[in-house]
């Protein structure tokens, strides 16, 4: 099939950002991306409107002046995601290892080492391309999952991208592969699967309260946990001035009582209170761009005239996350790509 134009610009936008901007100075780059996100704050397009609106119920207590400064950080710390997604591939190991600093990674060695596998859950925090570069630079290399995005050459050029850092994608659709099964037998492997967690993939996540708000989150970590035998462990990222860093929480452990999908509901809940407390504590870092909660998003009934559920989810791939045309050849940096 053509490409469409509108696929080819997107398309030349983020070659034009791998291609130019990994080779610009440093504090060229920073000022740049700076730049492009303050332009978004000011302009208060729908994408930062709503970035204001999550951050309401996050910090509740907060005046219009105190919303407006964290939204502005926001927006500086998901442009400065993409700039060092760029910028990546010129890193290196030395300053990954320098650069990203994690607390409790014993844990997940301890887990790995035993050979029972481990997810790693993550929310829309920080950067999770650098922290993934970063653990396999340690020597952990591990699976993960992105969605098809259009164009399709976009798509391989991520995946391509990603497994240039140590990672295993799997396309969630169009593959030739069983994603749950693959993900389970590396897991049985003894092998490390990450997955972002904090949006729901699909209209069948698990519900659960976040911020004293329903919302829904994907089902799939705690269930192939449960499938596997691997130890479920929340991860949380922030920044800290030049230096990316995160935690690895304690593992989530599979409850003794209730069926399946019930403790796939308490599993899901305990991450969701992990992330929580993590977000309040650096919400500027949280990268919510999008309807998040239930109540914000539209409803539909069912064929079946059964419980409203939420219609056209917003869709995040657990690689490829909120992927946006962010260079200097394209006006509005909070825009995505079709397929996002």
């Amino acid at each position: 099939m053509k490409e469409r134009v509108v696929d080819r610009l997107v398309y030349s936008a983020y070659a034009a950002g791998w291609a130019v901007l990994k080779h610009l100075p440093e504090p060229a780059a920073r000022a740049l991306f700076d730049r492009l996100a303050d332009s978004a704050w000011r302009r208060r397009g729908k994408r930062v409107l709503q970035l204001e609106a999550n951050l309401l119920r996050v910090c509740p207590d907060a005046d219009e002046a105190r919303l407006r400064e964290l939204s502005r950080a926001g927006m500086r710390s998901y442009m400065r995601y993409w700039q060092e997604s760029f910028r990546l591939p010129v890193w290196g190991r030395a300053r990954v290892l320098r650069d990203v600093q994690v607390d409790g990674f014993e844990q997940l060695r301890e887990a790995l080492e035993s050979g029972r596998g481990a997810v790693i859950a993550l929310p829309h925090m920080g950067n999770w391309d650098l922290a993934g570069a970063w653990v396999a630079s340690l020597g952990y290399p591990f699976t993960t999952v992105a969605e098809r995005l259009k164009p399709e050459r976009l798509f391989d050029r991520f995946v391509a991208f990603r497994e240039s850092l140590g990672m295993e994608v799997l396309a969630l659709t169009g593959g030739s592969v069983n994603v749950v099964g693959t993900l389970a037998r590396r897991l049985r492997a003894g092998k490390m699967v990450c997955l972002v967690g904090d949006r729901d993939l699909s209209e069948a996540g698990i519900e659960v309260s976040f911020f004293g708000e329903a919302t829904r989150m994907p089902a799939g970590p705690a269930a192939l946990c449960q499938r596997t035998g691997a130890a479920l462990m929340p991860v949380s990222l922030w920044y800290e001035g030049r230096i990316l860093r995160g935690r690895i929480h304690p593992e989530v452990p599979v409850p003794e009582e209730g069926d399946r999908a019930e403790k796939t509901r308490v599993m899901t809940q305990a991450m969701a209170a992990v992330w929580e407390d993590a977000i309040r504590e650096h919400p500027e870092d949280w990268h919510m761009l999008q309807r998040f909660w239930l109540a914000d998003l539209p409803v539909r009934e069912t064929v079946e005239s059964g419980p409203a559920r939420p219609a056209d989810p917003v869709v995040a791939a657990p690689v490829v996350a909120n992927p946006v045309v962010a260079g200097p050849v394209v006006a509005d940096p909070a825009a995505e790509p079709s397929g996002a």
